[in-house]
């Protein structure tokens, strides 16, 4: 049966995107080149964001090339060591005070990804640029339902969060335009149900009351569809529809025994974002984090989006991690004055994100497209505007990016960049997937990949 990859399995208020599957390569001849490059999947763009700097000592590793030694945060990494390039000396000068005083943590997030000076404005005066994620949606949005997708931890609010700086730089890593932000969804059950839901909201609600009153799953609403898909196809599209439908019903579960309640919104007149409790009740940091990282690697399996943003925090976050041994407020133990107490709670902290960062890398590594898995054709950013978050320096950024972007991308390294601007790094990204834009905000050029 041959299967257009744009299939979709459609009943109430659902529609469920497939997996690639080998009914879906093409089966006349074409030439080696093009066979290979349909065979091989999209390529895909994300960027995971962490804020309020890392410890530096335990995060940069001290030696460079293709035989450094993994540093104590990034051991967490170890079994993607081939797939890592470690990019050292990175700076993002567009969040330094450049004469606008404080407010590092609105200008990090702000500038991280567009590369531009934030003006400094609590209302209707903010000014900034397109970020690099949505430049890529310009050129590669229209293959996917979803042109990108911007997902996060923390619900921004409005009003002033840092030192005079609306709350819509400090929360927002995705901007459409100079004065557009795209709000991140926090709510893994919203998130879920803009990935599966119709077009009709109304009807994605009912048929998710319908599913809650019957203990159902929403694939019970395409049941059919997929029964009549799944003999039609052969037995390895079989295995991955299976294992695919499996993911979804479950993260259904997981969904139902976590709160649906939004996470907590910031207060218009808060300089830094609340802490959300560390246990207790079920909508909590720890039960979130794995949930929005599951859709991602669905968003991705189904090529719902090519593009992802993700903050694991905004900046400024006081978020306690009582779950991973760091029962403190995020932000402050940044400001840790060499106090090694609260630097082996930061460790934590780095240690704790880094973890399930390496488990979205296992998943996204263990679903094949062709001969490469979807960690293999992806490019994912890990990084923060912040280098050292006791300084606030924005010199010398933590950045790795994970993936080989389809392939040609010099990965197993750790290279040293002289002051070089994020955003050129941002550049190569976008030319290694065929999303090229010749500059975002003050990038000076690009840096090859290959």
């Amino acid at each position: 049966m041959q299967l257009s990859r744009r299939t979709m399995l459609r009943g109430l208020g659902t529609v469920i995107a497939l997996p690639a599957l080998e009914a879906m390569m093409p089966r006349l001849a074409f030439t080696a080149t093009t066979a290979t490059a349909a065979a091989a999947g999209p390529k895909r763009l994300a960027w995971i964001y962490v804020p309020n700097g890392v410890d530096m000592t335990s995060w940069k590793p001290t030696t460079f090339g293709a035989n450094y030694q993994l540093s104590p945060t990034l051991q967490g990494l170890a079994a993607f060591k081939n797939k890592m390039l470690v990019a050292s000396g990175l700076t993002c000068n567009k969040a330094n005070a450049n004469g606008d005083g404080p407010g590092d943590h609105a200008r990090a997030n702000a500038s991280y990804l567009t590369g531009v000076q934030a003006t400094k404005s609590q209302g209707a005066g903010i000014h900034l640029g397109i970020s690099v994620d949505q430049a890529a949606a310009t050129k590669v949005g229209l293959l996917t339902r979803f042109p990108s997708l911007e997902i996060g931890m923390e619900q921004g609010g409005s009003g002033s969060c840092d030192n005079g700086y609306s709350c819509a730089y400090q929360h927002n890593l995705a901007w459409r335009s100079s004065t557009t932000p795209v709000a991140k969804e926090c709510n893994p059950q919203a998130v879920f149900d803009r990935l599966f839901g119709s077009n009709s909201p109304s009807e994605t609600a009912q048929a998710r009351a319908l599913a809650n009153q019957k203990q159902k799953s929403i694939l019970d609403f395409v049941l059919t569809d997929a029964r009549s898909m799944q003999t039609k196809v052969g037995s390895a599209d079989q295995q991955k529809l299976d294992e695919y439908f499996t993911s979804i019903r479950e993260i259904e579960t997981r969904l139902a025994k976590t709160s649906v309640e939004a996470p907590v919104k910031i207060p218009a007149d808060a300089v830094r974002p609340p802490a959300l409790p560390a246990k207790g009740g079920t909508n909590t940091y720890d039960t979130r984090l794995p949930l929005m990282l599951d859709m991602m690697v669905l968003a991705f399996q189904a090529d719902l989006t090519r593009i992802i943003t993700f903050p694991f925090a905004d900046e400024g976050s006081n978020q306690t991690y009582g779950f991973a041994d760091a029962p403190v407020p995020h932000h402050s133990t940044s400001h840790h004055m060499n106090d090694p107490v609260k630097i082996a709670l930061l460790d934590k902290i780095n240690a704790y994100h880094i973890k399930n960062f390496a488990d979205l890398l296992t998943k996204l590594d263990k679903i094949k497209e062709g001969p490469n898995s979807i960690l293999d054709n992806s490019l994912i950013a890990y990084g923060c505007g912040i280098s050292d978050g006791n300084k606030h320096n924005h010199n010398n950024l933590p950045l790795i990016l994970l993936g080989k972007g389809g392939g040609g991308v010099a990965t197993g390294q750790h290279i040293q960049y002289n002051n070089v601007p994020i955003n050129n790094m941002w550049l190569g990204m976008l030319d290694h997937i065929g999303a090229h834009w010749d500059s975002v905000g003050d990038s000076t050029g690009r840096i090859s990949l290959a």
